[in-house]
């Protein structure tokens, strides 16, 4: 995110550059949207790092789900195709979804 800060910061600089001042309706304007954009980055920075806090609880989580499925189920039989070959006869798809009728 640091990028979006650079560019407000060039804009705040060329704006300064200028002599843009909130003296003039135009003037005004533009350091409006600057100081828009400069809280915008701020918006996104924040939300970056609630979306970076949220993946990795959401990684904790699937880590103990994991380890609560192998506590209960035991080990992964059911992941093996040969488990699928053993039921029926007919050919299974990718999915392990049978088409015969049985």
């Amino acid at each position: 995110m640091n990028y979006l800060y650079e560019k407000v910061s060039y804009l705040q600089g060329l704006a300064e550059g200028l002599g843009v001042d909130d003296s003039t309706k135009e003037g005004k304007l533009l350091v409006k949207i600057i100081d828009a954009l400069e809280d915008i980055a701020d918006a996104m920075d924040d939300l970056q790092d609630q979306y970076d806090d949220m993946a990795e609880y959401i990684e904790f989580m699937d880590e103990d789900l994991s380890d609560v499925e192998d506590d209960i189920y035991g080990d992964d039989e059911y992941d093996d195709d040969e488990y699928y070959d053993d039921i029926c006869d007919c050919e299974c798809d990718e999915d392990h979804i049978c088409e015969c009728d049985e």
